[in-house]
């Protein structure tokens, strides 16, 4: 099981949001999504990485990819984003049962939900306009064919994930994982962060969740 420390980081005062994004890269942890847990069926790999920190009212987080075929089609909130080149993060708090889901594409367009499973679940319809996204698009060519680097900023308020106004996120362990997939892209692929022992492809699956101690 993988496991990341969390910094204190307070970059609500920074302004512009591209700003915030520099130092976060600078000052935050970050970890690379690199786990190809279904490399015979789904063997596509990219460059991508996640870079973390938090201020106690709010997670910030920073995705980061290179080199992909992009598909950018769906464009509203609770779409679904997972079909496009999408980032996710799921978490679960500490002692909890349920979990919660936060996935987003290159777009910025979010699906979050609060999930006792898969197919149970309930949509965060409340609390997702509170959600700050961000994203940075970049399209190059190598030869023929047009690649994209792109870049997808977060900073999902405590609330969204499951705590109360008076419990600040310092001293918190949260179970979670990091995902990258595209599952109607030209190469659909599925990486993780905290490896995943299944048979087939699911990111629903707390128990291979890695841990996130916060600062």
């Amino acid at each position: 099981m993988r496991s990341l420390q969390i910094p204190l980081l307070d970059l609500s005062a920074i302004e512009p949001v591209t700003s915030r994004i520099k130092e976060l890269l600078r000052s935050g942890v970050g970890a690379p999504i690199d786990q190809l847990n279904w490399p015979e069926a789904f063997p596509k790999s990219l460059p991508v990485t996640v870079s973390a920190a938090h201020d106690g009212e709010r997670l910030f987080l920073c995705y980061g990819v290179k080199g992909e075929q992009i598909r950018a089609v769906n464009t509203r909130d609770f779409d679904p984003v997972w079909q496009d080149s999408c980032v996710e993060f799921f978490m679960q708090r500490e002692g909890e049962d349920t979990y919660r889901n936060f996935e987003c594409n290159a777009l910025g367009a979010l699906l979050a939900a609060h999930r006792e499973s898969r197919a149970l679940f309930r949509h965060l319809t409340d609390e997702v306009s509170s959600i700050f996204r961000y994203s940075m698009i970049h399209h190059r060519y190598e030869g023929d064919r047009q690649l994209t680097d792109w870049q997808l900023y977060l900073e999902i308020p405590k609330a969204a994930m499951g705590f109360a106004p008076d419990e600040p996120l310092s001293g918190q362990l949260v179970r979670a994982n990091f995902y990258k997939c595209g599952d109607e892209t030209v190469e659909p692929h599925y990486i993780s962060w905290s490896p995943i022992d299944l048979p087939t492809p699911d990111f629903h699956a707390p128990r291979f969740f890695g841990l996130l101690e916060l600062e």
